[in-house]
């Protein structure tokens, strides 16, 4: 699907305006949005628009990372849209020319709809020009990554809330998902602020620098989001650490208790197995009350050594 916007000198909006017409004298500047196109629409981007063949290629062939070239009189940049469900990178591409932009996406866009439908409403916004249309694209795709962030810091904050109402082996595997979700999230958002760093430090598009204070703004957002995930990161870390930290000591005490149970029965095995020998001449067989003068020792050597351990703290 083909759409346009273009707005005309005298800041009134037309809607899908056929191609061949948009160079009209009347207008001063459009935006024109291909959303999954077909073969021959496609078309387009080359016949009319006559776009680098590179450029082209990188449209179609999924998933570009973000990025900036150059080609003459046309800017070309490749921004990652989120999804919000699966945080899966989505590629959205946008050429900036001198008095318009043209968009290019697979997937159904809501941050390119609602920049869509703001320009069509408020006049004041169509005023600024097709660069300040490019920066509320940019603008849109970089505040859909807040919700996905805070979600996570949500499930951050409701593990730590329920620490000690978890096993250890449910904590542990939702500490695992949320940095895999981290991760998704750290690879979308990473290369996109190095792609508004190069915007905001770039000389080769004039046209930015009367609005380099908005994509500053939009870099900054990046900046913080990044600080945000890796402080999630972080925390995920010291939380892993610490249940495994946890765990171990667990384990400890329990190998501990074993090894002290295992140290009382050794003399008690000794006894039991010298006098298991098959020894014709062993004095203690033959004494009326030795049977019980044995269990009586070993019971004794057994509550002995107990309260030794416990006096010691090693079944604390």
């Amino acid at each position: 699907m083909i759409r346009s916007l273009a707005v005309t000198t005298d800041n009134t909006v037309h809607h899908d305006i056929p191609l061949r017409q948009l160079n009209d004298a009347n207008i001063k500047w459009y935006w024109v949005d291909f959303h999954n196109p077909s073969e021959e629409e496609a078309l387009e981007l080359k016949d009319h628009f006559h776009f680098h063949p590179l450029a082209i290629e990188d449209c179609f062939y999924l998933l570009q990372r973000p990025k900036m070239d150059h080609y003459e009189n046309v800017h070309f940049f490749v921004m990652h849209a989120m999804n919000a469900k699966t945080l899966d990178a989505e590629e959205v591409d946008m050429f900036v020319g001198s008095n318009y932009i043209v968009t290019f996406h697979q997937h159904d866009s809501r941050e390119i709809e609602d920049a869509w439908c703001r320009l069509s409403e408020l006049e004041n916004l169509r005023s600024e020009g097709h660069i300040y249309a490019a920066y509320l694209v940019l603008d849109n795709l970089v505040d859909q990554y807040f919700p996905s962030v805070y979600q996570i810091e949500d499930q951050l904050s409701e593990i730590e809330n329920n620490v000690h109402s978890e096993s250890i082996e449910v904590l542990m595997n939702d500490i695992f998902e949320i940095r895999s979700k981290l991760l998704k999230i750290r690879r979308t958002i990473v290369p996109m602020r190095d792609l508004l760093y190069r915007v905001i430090n770039t000389d080769r598009i004039e046209q930015f620098r009367a609005h380099i204070v908005f994509f500053t703004d939009i870099h900054d957002h990046l900046l913080k989001l990044s600080e945000m995930i890796e402080s999630n990161r972080d925390m995920t870390a010291d939380m892993r650490d610490s249940y495994i930290s946890l765990n171990s000591n667990r384990m400890n005490n329990i190998m501990k208790t074993l090894t002290v149970i295992t140290t009382i029965f050794m003399p008690l095995t000794f006894i039991a197995g010298l006098y298991g020998m098959n020894f014709a001449y062993m004095p203690e067989l033959k004494w009326h009350w030795g049977y019980f003068a044995i269990l009586i020792f070993m019971f004794g050597i057994g509550l002995g050594m107990f309260a030794w351990f416990w006096k010691k703290g090693w079944f604390k």
